[in-house]
């Protein structure tokens, strides 16, 4: 029980801030499905990954659709190249041991703060 209990709190957590700024999978779902159920970083990405198979965000994107927050030709375009980005970086963090993946996404996170955190 207390399982489904995290995996729900996950879930809201991971929905909210996707809604809220555009995140949910990579920065929220994979570091918590680590830390609180001690899933591998492999588990936890595969986990992250197959929750988006369906589509989770749709009422969101009907949220910001209605404000006219969409750029559907942009949103296409990075959607084909996501689907074959996400193959090819598939591959390769499945060929990466443990460590050296949480060492990767870690630096990507950091990389992707420090980034954020300096503009002006």
């Amino acid at each position: 029980m207390t399982t489904i209990l995290i995996l729900i709190i996950i879930g809201l957590l991971a929905g909210m801030l996707s809604g809220l700024v555009g995140v949910g999978g990579g920065i929220v779902m994979v570091p918590l499905l680590v830390l609180l159920l001690g899933f591998t970083q492999h588990q936890a990405q595969g986990t992250s990954l197959s929750v988006l198979v369906v589509p989770v965000t749709a009422l969101a994107v009907y949220n910001y659709y209605q404000e006219g927050y969409i750029n559907w030709k942009y949103a296409a375009i990075i959607a084909v190249f996501f689907v074959v980005g996400s193959y090819f970086g598939s591959k390769l963090a499945i060929g990466l041991d443990q460590k050296m993946l949480k060492k990767v996404f870690s630096v990507v996170l950091l990389l992707i703060a420090g980034k954020m955190l300096l503009e002006k």
